[in-house]
């Protein structure tokens, strides 16, 4: 390759570094050049998340966002291929921490509209195998359309999809494969033996119950770690890389639901020998280079995550020296690579094109109108049509699917969280991608009973989402949203504050958030009247709260009277092509609002 082009090569790679050690630093020279010394580099994505182009489905234009992040498999491409070039292809593994085949519109095509179980391809294996890759761990959104789809992406890639903690139900022995080890022959040294181990977050047994109950178990990440990496290292490993979907700072979003940590990687690293880095994903975090000690061995592993949906590549680099005629690593960095610098890979383009013209048409597709537009951009801080939609649609259909049942009397409440501000109905022409903007998630509807007693606390748990403040305000959104609590330390998701409705009667509160969390909900009223402790309520809810997602109370304990697996996103859509007009006055009202005391506070965005 000329001077020029190499030149060229490293500049556009320079120019993508975000954080850790850098790539070309002259005080670090590669061990490659050493006698006995060797370097492997470790290319990482995770949580693509069915994100291919640089494109949003939602809004049916070009990603952008605050910090002008790109997105895809497509610009991911053309950063791991420059790699390979600059360290020598024979040098590189190419890894995925998980999260691959959900997420997206296109993602959501090709599992259920034109299913890759029915004979289709799914683009994100026309992808990922352009690209490359040597292993990847399994997600748990990898579970989300049930198991024959997840083995039939297994059989479309060519590479293991590795899932050490997925266990028979009976047997406990692993499902799939736990491990591989990739042979990495360089020209002038004794073969390098690279042990990649994947595992995924235990909420799996949690969040998709329904799917995985009575087939697979979820052992905890450190626990199934302690067994599986002797067994690498027994195999002869002389690296050992962890992809690990699971993020890097120590939390659990379901609480004590079950006894092991959501987020476990810095443990991982620190309780479990012999492993030299680890790929992280899940948390969806940018992480270009940390470091943790075990203590057993007083060892530094190396962590790097690579945010999300293909907005960067983790590029390790791991300097190798023989002792005693063995392979170990003797040195570790690492920095992420910016997508946004770089071009999308034509090859991948050129593959996944006629799928993605497919998808344009369906989600660009008129199905009705709406008489005004409604945005859910304050849905976080007030009451929004919005948000009534979603519940109204949730409610009916559970109500509908009672009747003959024994709850057909019983007062229907539906609960919903504003997962995207950025979603909006317009006035007019409605689309089948302007509805699903409103729910991102590939959720599934559930009813389950709740007494008002569990309805309040539930309320009161909900409530956490909002920061302590004094006064009316004005205040803007961020000074009042995404308080911090020990489940989520680095501020309370929006997907978990729940907004509850009624349907044929309203529920109406105030939550008071001058007050201290679990002493907010106040007016707390059913049909104009005091909610009543004793009554009894149907709660249309989504499987993954329903399964303990988010740590609500009651709720994986509740009696459930309804489970079709029916897709919410599908019912708002199928309502929508069925009914035609979307006019706020059949279901929206102001049911609850943001107080100190008695008096209203103001927010703003």
């Amino acid at each position: 390759m000329s001077d020029k082009l190499q030149t060229t090569r490293r500049q556009m790679l320079g120019m993508a570094v975000v954080g850790g050690a850098g790539l070309f630093a002259a005080s670090a020279p590669s061990a490659q050049a050493k006698p006995n010394g060797a370097r492997l580099t470790v290319l990482g994505t995770t949580d693509l998340h069915g994100n291919i182009f640089n494109w949003d489905y939602f809004k049916n234009a070009e990603y952008d966002d605050r910090t002008h992040n790109d997105i895809g498999a497509a610009k991911c491409s053309t950063l791991i291929k420059a790699m390979r070039q600059e360290r020598g292809a024979d040098s590189c593994i190419t890894l995925d921490a998980g999260d691959t085949i959900q997420g997206t519109p296109l993602a959501y095509y090709y599992a259920k509209i034109d299913p890759i179980t029915k004979g289709s391809t799914h683009p994100m294996a026309l992808a990922m195998n352009e690209i490359g890759y040597d292993a990847a761990a399994m997600g748990n959104h990898e579970f989300n359309y049930g198991l024959d789809t997840l083995d039939e992406f297994r059989r479309q890639v060519n590479f293991p999809m590795l899932c050490a903690n997925a266990l028979d139900w009976n047997t406990r022995r692993p499902v799939y494969p736990s491990y591989v080890i990739k042979t990495v022959k360089l020209k002038g040294h004794k073969p390098i033996r690279v042990g990649i181990v994947g595992l995924v977050t235990p909420g799996v047994s949690i969040w998709d119950k329904a799917i995985v109950d009575g087939k697979l178990r979820f052992n905890g990440i450190v626990e199934q770690a302690k067994v599986v990496i002797p067994q690498v290292k027994r195999a002869g490993a002389d690296v050992v890389i962890v992809s690990a979907h699971s993020g890097a700072d120590t939390s659990s979003s379901w609480g004590d639901a079950l006894p092991y940590l959501e987020n476990a990687s810095s443990v991982l690293a620190e309780e479990v020998p012999d492993i030299d880095a680890i790929l992280v994903g899940h948390a969806h975090k940018e992480i270009p280079q940390r470091y943790v000690t075990n203590k057993a061995t007083g060892k530094q592993v190396l962590l790097s995550e690579p945010l999300y949906w293909g907005m960067r590549v983790t590029v390790m680099d791991l300097d190798l020296v023989k002792v005693r005629g063995q392979w170990q690593v003797q040195s570790s960095s690492a920095t992420l690579l910016n997508a946004n610098t770089v071009p999308e890979d034509p090859k991948v383009a050129a593959l996944v094109g006629p799928a993605d013209q497919k998808v344009l048409a369906y989600v660009n597709g008129v199905i009705g109108t709406s008489k005004v537009a409604m945005s859910a951009a304050t849905s976080r801080y007030e009451d929004t049509p919005a948000i009534d939609f979603i519940n109204y649609v949730q409610a009916k259909a559970v109500q509908d699917a009672l009747v003959g049942t024994p709850y057909m009397n019983l007062p229907v409440l539906s609960i919903a969280a504003p997962f995207n501000k950025a979603a909006a109905i317009p006035a007019g022409e409605v689309t089948v991608r302007d509805v699903a903007g409103l729910y991102i998630f590939d959720n599934t509807l559930m009813a389950i009973t709740l007494t008002g007693k569990q309805i309040r606390a539930y309320l009161e748990t909900s409530a956490q989402y909002f920061k302590q403040v004094s006064g009316t305000g004005p205040f803007t959104a961020d000074q009042v949203t995404n308080a911090s609590t020990p489940q989520a330390p680095s501020g309370t998701p929006d997907y978990n504050y729940d907004i509850v409705a009624g349907l044929d009667e309203r529920l109406t509160y105030d939550i008071d958030i001058a007050s201290a969390p679990g002493n907010r909900i106040r007016n707390l009223e059913y049909g104009a009247e005091p909610l009543v402790d004793e009554a009894t309520f149907v709660i249309a809810i989504n499987n993954y709260r329903a399964s303990g997602g988010g740590s609500f109370p009651g709720v994986t304990t509740a009696p459930v009277i309804y489970n079709q697996q029916v897709e919410i996103r599908q019912l708002l859509i199928d309502w929508v092509t069925a009914n035609k007009v979307i006019d706020p006055p059949l279901f929206a009202s102001d049911d609850w609002r943001l107080v100190s005391g008695s008096t209203a506070i103001t927010v703003t965005e």
